[in-house]
């Protein structure tokens, strides 16, 4: 990869990663249109640090309050609200680590068909749309249940599918069950911290096998990955209220369209 591809797909990951409106389906339109071959394993690393990095700092005092309460819970300490949430947040994990374990290699070879994508990218934008809109919006994070944490974790994991986008999956299942758009994006981002941490751990270690890695390339992604992704979290939970998630689900549908025409073109 060149240093223009580094800084293009490393700030649209860093963006879309975050947002919903999938990130696999952004990645994939610089291949259709510019003929840019696949990043590659190490720009998977570099932006999974770059999100990591990003995410953990903005919501630094939340991940410390429930880390240090998770631990104190553990060891024999009161339950807290936010020891509570550090063991919802791993229960919403479970189905997305199990599933990447049963199915990742066949999403991976059969599933990252630009059909696949167009399809679920407009597919789940609708369901974004619909969840928004019907949804209650009253219940705030401290609210929820190991129920609907579940149900947030079973949604993460069909974001292993191209196309499906992870926060855009789990904003739709918490708003469906009635939590507000901010409580629902906060929890969304909070989930997103072990889940990159696994699959990040994943990909370092089979980049660790590679007899060069080209760090250079992995600073820069992960550099600009970073500074994309922070501030997409930080204004996108500044408008989420005001906005709605109705912007993002025509965004989705028109995206979807392009990549059908890519598709009937090709």
């Amino acid at each position: 990869m060149d240093y223009l591809q580094i800084f293009f797909l490393a700030i649209v990951q860093g963006l879309t990663e975050f947002l919903p409106i999938s990130s696999s389906a952004h990645l994939i339109l610089p291949s259709a249109i510019l003929g840019w071959t696949d990043q590659g394993l190490a720009f998977d690393v570099a932006v999974h640090v770059g999100s990591l990095t990003a995410v953990l700092w903005y919501f630094r005092h939340d991940v410390q309050q429930v880390v240090v309460h998770w631990c104190q819970s553990v060891t024999g300490g009161k339950a807290t609200p936010e020891s509570r949430l550090g063991w919802l947040l791993i229960l919403a994990t479970i189905p997305a680590g199990l599933a990447g374990l049963l199915l990742g290699d066949f999403i991976e070879s059969q599933l990252r068909s630009i059909a696949v994508i167009a399809t679920t990218t407009i597919l789940f934008g609708l369901l974004l749309g619909v969840s928004d809109f019907w949804g209650r919006r009253v219940k705030t994070l401290h609210q929820i249940t190991w129920h609907s944490a579940l149900l947030i974790g079973l949604a993460q994991a069909l974001a292993l599918v191209p196309g499906t986008s992870r926060s855009g999956i789990t904003m739709t299942a918490a708003l469906a069950l009635g939590f507000t758009r901010e409580s629902a994006a906060r929890f969304s981002f909070l989930m997103a911290i072990p889940v990159i941490i696994l699959s990040g751990g994943y990909k370092c270690a089979q980049l660790m096998q590679l007899p060069q890695v080209p760090w250079s390339d992995i600073v820069l992604g992960a550099v600009l990955s970073c500074m994309a992704a922070y501030l997409c979290i930080r204004v996108f939970l500044i408008w989420i209220t005001r906005i709605g998630m109705m912007p993002f689900v025509i965004y989705r549908l028109l995206l979807g369209a392009l990549l059908i025409a890519i598709l009937v073109n090709s």
